[in-house]
């Protein structure tokens, strides 16, 4: 019989007293300029700090009133994280110099506002569009009413895109208005990391970010890299300019900048720049006040640490000895040449400490998971707070430099084909004399404070049998102490969420979309996009040519199904084709999408097809939809 001594919770535990002790070793004593740095230059704070969307406050700061700076540190939270969690919670309009302002603390991402000749110069311009108007709308209370004359993409993540629509608008950059500056391969890089991947990679992101995970001492206190994801509608404008290589110089608004790319650093597609005029040095989010994730827990391309430490170097050269002020697009700046010059000696030797020490460990024949614990933090890397693994985290980054180069095996062919996990949990509650002994041995092994171990013991029995609540109830008791003993934000989030989802569930599968970056798409990434979501089995043997002419764009394409797979190409239509489309890319979208029907568009004149419509017709009933909840710690 079940033992059921460990029935779930609906509430989170306290800190146990293995937790306790480790969390009560301190950490060293950090540069208190950090505090003084994170608050210098407040002009002004939003009125209320909370932010309106469409789904409820998309920010609302005072749910992290109980992280105020000097609060007494909690049991549930690593010391060092707590620390981090403060400086992340300070927040308002700030003067960088004069001529530059920051907006921090309303959006995990920091959003800059340059002074121009006639307009605002915007950087990165945040996650969504309410976080984004709502700090445009401070900066012009504060500071005087300008329009945006240009917007700078520092890279391809979202968190530094989806607000554009909250500063400008499509039709304010169609009609030269306001100008889109972004590193070259920007768009490639966006959709592969939104849309390609993106369904699965926003559902492992609840993990990394935890914005389902209740505010407070034994929940969500941070992210790392700032305070929280906000949670709201995003968009994208498709650039207007690209930066192509290093040296290159624009004057935006009468403000002189110099670029230099960085590709396969923070992001793919990244990169940096200088005032030269002014001394301003922006490293995006190549360097930021923690280590960052050389692959995120979400899931992406793992990052080329050696690139990264290199460009940080050149970044150096480049400029060091003309920075007088260095911001980035997370976190505070540093001011002073001889500050910026050592902090950016330091978070360039760090990504390189990590990647050639990874690699000559590898090359000594150990394996991933051995490296991350024979790796340790130096004193030189763990002295000031900016390396230390509150965003990211040396176990995960040296397993991203090992599958960078090595791949995620290990070379031991028995880890070749193993099963998957319900198949190999089955086997490992086999072995282990049934469920009840898996159980017990799990417990001793919790009593002792050895959450790891139970975690791993105990998530084999979770996917043998999900709905044994003892098993349940005992793996998110261990998944919440090791949250709490975490000092990488990131970490803590996904155990504590892990813990939540197998108390409570995980979230409803809702339709997943992202139609306010799908509308800006390109067509040939608009159609990458749909043929990923071609369900294969279930067009064997069926072969279909569709041309596809987008009236709005002026654009001529070939849409081809065959051997299970779509393809396509630009410029020229096919004499054999089935059907010959004409329709305008929205239109288009939107039928892929699911979101309006083929006869829809087709009875609205917005799409008309010459030849067999069943053609097309084919392709969209057999593209796949995702949703935004799957199982996660359970099968």
């Amino acid at each position: 019989m079940t033992d059921t001594s460990h029935l779930p919770r609906t509430t989170p535990n306290d800190a146990t007293a293995h937790t306790r002790a480790a969390n009560a070793q301190g950490i060293p004593p950090f540069d208190p300029a950090d505090f003084d740095r994170a608050e210098r230059g407040l002009v002004a704070q939003h009125p209320t700090g909370v932010i309106e969307g469409p789904f409820g406050a998309a920010w609302n700061t005072a749910k992290y009133d109980f992280i105020q700076r000097g609060a007494p540190n909690p049991e549930t939270v690593h010391p060092s994280l707590w620390r981090q969690a403060q400086l992340n919670n300070i927040h308002g309009l700030f003067e960088v110099a004069p001529g530059c302002w920051q907006a921090r603390g309303y959006d995990i991402s920091n959003i800059t506002f340059i002074a121009g000749d006639t307009g605002w110069v915007i950087v990165d311009p945040l996650t969504t569009t309410v976080t984004a108007a709502a700090c445009l709308e401070l900066a012009n209370e504060q500071l005087g009413a300008r329009p945006v004359t240009a917007v700078i993409y520092t890279h391809s993540h979202l968190d530094h895109f989806g607000g554009v629509l909250g500063v400008t608008t499509q039709e304010d950059v169609d009609a030269g208005r306001c100008q889109v500056i972004a590193p070259e391969h920007f768009m490639r890089e966006a959709v592969a990391e939104n849309l390609l991947a993106g369904f699965g990679m926003n559902r492992r992101s609840l993990y990394q970010f935890g914005p389902l995970l209740p505010p407070g001492p034994r929940g969500h206190v941070d992210c790392g890299l700032g305070k929280a994801i906000p949670l709201a509608g995003v968009g994208l404008i498709v650039p207007t300019i690209d930066i192509t290589y290093t040296g290159q110089e624009l004057v935006v608004d009468g403000v002189r900048i110099v670029f230099q790319l960085t590709p396969e650093t923070e992001a793919p597609a990244e990169m940096n720049f200088f005032f030269p005029d002014h001394g301003w040095l922006c490293m995006a989010e190549n360097c930021s006040h923690n280590m960052h994730n050389l692959i995120p827990i979400r899931g992406a391309q793992a990052r080329n640490s050696l690139a990264w430490s290199t460009y940080i170097d050149d970044a150096i050269e480049l400029f060091g000895d003309r920075t007088e002020v260095m911001f980035a697009s997370h976190h505070w700046p540093r001011w002073g040449t001889d500050d910026v010059r050592e902090f950016l000696c330091r978070q360039r030797d760090l990504y390189r400490w990590i990647h050639d020490q990874t690699l000559r460990l590898a090359n000594h024949g150990y394996v991933a998971t051995e490296i991350a614990e024979m790796l340790q933090p130096p004193p030189e890397h763990y002295e000031q707070s900016h390396t230390v693994g509150y965003y990211g985290s040396l176990v995960h980054n040296v397993k991203a430099v090992y599958q960078r180069y090595l791949s995620w095996y290990d070379g031991n062919p028995c880890h070749l084909h193993p099963h998957p996990p319900v198949e190999a949990g089955t086997r490992y509650v086999q072995l282990a004399g049934g469920a009840d002994a898996l159980l017990a041995a799990a417990r001793t092994a919790f009593d002792a404070g050895d959450y790891r171990w139970v975690a791993e013991l105990v998530n084999h029995l979770v996917f043998a049998e999900p709905t044994n609540t003892a098993a349940r109830a005992l793996q998110a008791d261990a998944l919440e102490q090791l949250g709490y003993q975490s000092e990488s934000a990131t970490f803590r989030n996904a155990y504590l969420m892990g813990a939540q989802e197998l108390r409570h569930g995980y979230p409803p599968r809702l339709p997943a979309g992202n139609r306010g970056i799908v509308r800006a798409l390109p067509i040939d990434q608009l159609l990458a996009v749909t043929a990923m979501r071609l369900k294969a089995e279930e067009v064997g043997g069926v072969a279909i040519t569709v041309n596809l002419m987008f009236t709005d764009i002026d654009e001529q394409w070939v849409l081809g199904l065959s051997n299970r797979a779509l393809h396509y190409r630009p410029s020229r239509q096919s004499p054999d084709a089935h059907v010959t489309i004409t329709t305008t890319r929205e239109a288009f979208s939107a039928v892929v999408a699911g979101e309006r029907t083929l006869d829809a568009v087709v009875a609205s004149g917005e799409l008309s097809g010459e030849g067999d419509l069943g053609a097309l017709r084919v392709i969209v009933e057999h593209l796949d939809h995702f949703s935004s909840g799957f199982p996660i710690v359970e099968p």
